[in-house]
């Protein structure tokens, strides 16, 4: 391993959607623009943005990239490496932009381009990563402000902090030392993914989770945390944060660590469920197409199912069309849609499912005059979120602290997530793609 990571990461490159590389950085000899030659013929031949793959040969170089926030970020490195080795840093360079910035995108990036480049100097050190937690990179390079920023204008100071953070020099590198809080807290969210292959009668093919544990942790000294499961053994393929104590999981499946101050991820983790993972949400579809005529049907209805009493919200429905449809009269019962006729796709905001009066959008759809009969079936994707709810059961039981005396306030968010799910008009089943995220109501522990 160590022969491997001889060489670390040359050089950096950021370019956007259109194919223009509007910032680089090298930490050794400078590379020459012209490597990502190799990158845009990739990218040429890819579909999409995120079929570009992930590692790139070229007769002396190896280009590994990440596509986050319409931002190709790719690193150039001249040796092998193991990938997941750079993969991992890029993802933590976008987590830090973000964290350090609110959003993540070019226009953002470059109006922070003093700061972006002394974060990135921090975070390598000869292309190897020095310093990769947000709270020292905040005591190394101050997060930007409208008052630091007429300050240094005026001044021409920077962002860079007048002391090495004190975590550098100690056992945790990833906690500050003199940390004080007036209010001590800490909060957890349990963020959970389903992807899951569903069938035309609705009947779940497979079904996995993919879940992480976010923390917010604000407390006083240097705590010491536990963190219990009711049922740890559904966790499988479990991934830490380097604070966690692997041995102590191992041996009692619990979570024992010393926290980062502030917000970081503590775990990220698999459950397989194939007889456990209960859609909450169905669709009713008929779309049909008639021979030798030129209009469609279109209806489709959306219900709630087993949510265990939780209200569905933010349901979104959208639909690819195929390529003979030219535009579509629909009238919702609820919530307002739009059709594009260009790329054919729909698009309807459905909002909060009343079980009482089932959400529909219904209509017709005007085809080519002469055409055949559409070959392809349209798949409905549906995008929804539900409060409170952990989809694979899994359970926190108790949350403490010890090294300190004071008594903080301890909290959890079971989060259910903005599941997409993909209904075929037709036999072949189709994938549920991972969606985004959100945070619920905290509710405390128990002591």
């Amino acid at each position: 391993m160590t022969n491997a990571l001889v060489s670390g990461v040359e050089s950096l490159f950021l370019i956007n959607s259109s194919g223009d590389i509007f910032l680089e950085k090298h930490w050794k000899s400078v590379v020459s623009r012209s490597v990502c030659d190799y990158f845009f013929e990739a990218q040429e031949r890819a579909t999409e943005a995120e079929n570009v793959p992930p590692v790139i040969p070229t007769p002396h170089h190896y280009l590994l990239s990440v596509y986050r926030h319409k931002i190709f970020f790719v690193a150039v490195i001249q040796t092998e490496v193991p990938p997941l080795f750079v993969i991992e840093f890029l993802h933590r360079v976008v987590d830090t932009f973000q964290d350090y910035f609110g959003v993540c995108s070019e226009p953002v990036i470059k109006d922070n381009v003093v700061v972006v480049y002394e974060v990135l100097e921090e975070m390598l050190d000869n292309g190897f990563p020095l310093a990769t937690e947000s709270n020292i990179l905040k005591e190394l390079i101050k997060p930007p402000t409208i008052l630091r920023t007429v300050v240094n204008t005026i001044t021409g100071s920077t962002n860079v902090g007048d002391q090495l953070p004190t975590g550098q020099l100690s056992v945790v590198p990833w906690r500050r030392t003199g940390v004080k809080y007036t209010n001590n807290e800490a909060y957890f969210d349990v963020i959970e993914e389903i992807d899951a292959i569903i069938d035309k009668s609705g009947s779940t093919i497979t079904a996995e989770i993919q879940g992480v544990i976010d923390a917010c942790v604000k407390l006083t000294g240097m705590p010491d945390l536990t963190l219990s499961f009711m049922n740890p053994r559904l966790l499988d393929d479990v991934s830490f944060h380097p604070c966690v104590r692997f041995k102590r999981w191992e041996s009692e499946r619990i979570l024992s660590f010393i926290p980062p101050d502030g917000n970081f991820r503590l775990l990220s983790y698999h459950v397989s469920a194939q007889n456990l993972v209960a859609i909450p949400v169905y669709v009713k579809h008929n779309i049909s197409f008639r021979d030798s005529s030129s209009l469609g049907r279109f209806e489709i209805t959306v219900g709630p199912k087993q949510t265990m009493g939780k209200t569905i919200e933010g349901v979104t429905v959208t639909s690819q069309l195929p390529r003979g449809v030219l535009n579509m009269s629909l009238v919702p019962s609820q919530g307002a849609h739009t059709f594009d006729p260009v790329t054919k796709m729909l698009s309807w905001d459905v909002g909060k499912i009343n079980p009482q009066k089932l959400p529909s959008l219904k209509g017709t759809m005007s085809l080519q005059a002469g055409a055949s009969k559409p070959d392809e079936n349209p798949t409905i994707n549906l995008q929804f979120k539900i409060q409170q709810l952990a989809i694979s059961g899994l359970k926190v039981n108790r949350l403490d602290m010890y090294g300190e005396k004071y008594k903080p306030f301890k909290g959890i968010n079971t989060v259910q997530p903005l599941s997409p799910e993909n209904f075929q008009n037709g036999k072949v089943p189709v994938k549920l793609h991972p969606p985004p995220t959100f945070r619920c109501v905290k509710k405390p522990l128990p002591q």
